[in-house]
């Protein structure tokens, strides 16, 4: 019975906002929507899929909660700093303005790292920063973080780009500028092409196997040959090659062609 009541939800959720939760493991999805639930009181999700349709607080909550919206700036800082010294003098060579997409942006912590590195290096960019939650995206246009979120940045840009309130940094409208924010959802949206640079981590980790397939093959065509893909530490591409991508560093892909 309370694996219909889910697998309900799951039709109710698709046919309200075109989000497919199917595509995302089952077991991690399920444990993390029935604790939502629970918390706020709800016996079933067929009263919890009422609930949200109805207020925009608790869909936008749930939202949260099946995105995980969890960013720092500067996460895994060995890795930005091989995007910063190896990867975007390459791309800039190739060409005078780099076209870049952080896909899954979460509250901005990543497209502002790029675009904080782009400023760093003089170099020519747009970067175009989506995700499937508006919540997220409105708190990431905001530009105020906490210094949690900042633990890793270099205390030079912290310093340069950003305003300190009481308990919070604001970001510049230097580096804010040079990010252009939508909404999009991977898994059924289509996707611009030409991009040098695809930064998508820490979200494959969320999807089935075929989901995962299916957006390796849809990010490696919206790539320019020689252009980049950007993953999470755990989410290394085992086979590249069938995706016409091959191992550029470890946890960036270039575009064969």
């Amino acid at each position: 019975m309370e694996d219909k009541d889910f697998l309900q939800f799951i039709a109710n959720v698709k046919k309200m906002t075109g989000i497919d939760l199917a595509l995302y493991k089952e077991a991690q999805m399920k444990r993390r929507l029935t604790s939502l639930r629970v918390k706020r009181g709800f016996q079933s999700f067929s009263q919890y899929f009422d609930a949200i349709s109805k207020d925009k607080v608790l869909f936008y909550e749930f939202l949260d909660r099946m995105t995980i919206n969890v960013s720092e700036f500067f996460r895994n800082p060995g890795r930005w700093e091989v995007l910063e010294n190896k990867i975007l003098p390459r791309l800039a060579k190739q060409s005078p303005r780099i076209k870049c997409w952080s896909a899954a942006c979460s509250t901005g912590e990543e497209p502002y790292t790029l675009s904080l590195i782009l400023l760093r290096k003089r170099l020519e960019a747009s970067v175009l920063a989506s995700d499937i939650d508006e919540g997220a995206i409105s708190k990431a246009k905001q530009g105020v973080y906490t210094d949690r979120s900042l633990q890793d940045c270099p205390k030079d840009l912290v310093a340069k780009y950003f305003a300190k309130d009481t308990l919070s940094y604001r970001i510049s409208d230097e580096v804010k500028n040079r990010v252009t924010f939508k909404k999009h959802n991977l898994l059924a949206d289509t996707f611009d092409s030409q991009f040098d640079l695809i930064i998508c981590r820490n979200v494959m980790i969320y999807f089935t196997e075929e989901a995962k397939h299916e957006l390796y093959h849809k990010f490696s065509r919206a790539l320019k040959p020689g252009g980049v893909l950007f993953v999470g530490s755990t989410e290394q591409i085992f086979q590249p090659q069938q995706y016409q991508l091959e191992t550029e560093d470890t946890f960036f892909y270039r575009k064969m062609g």
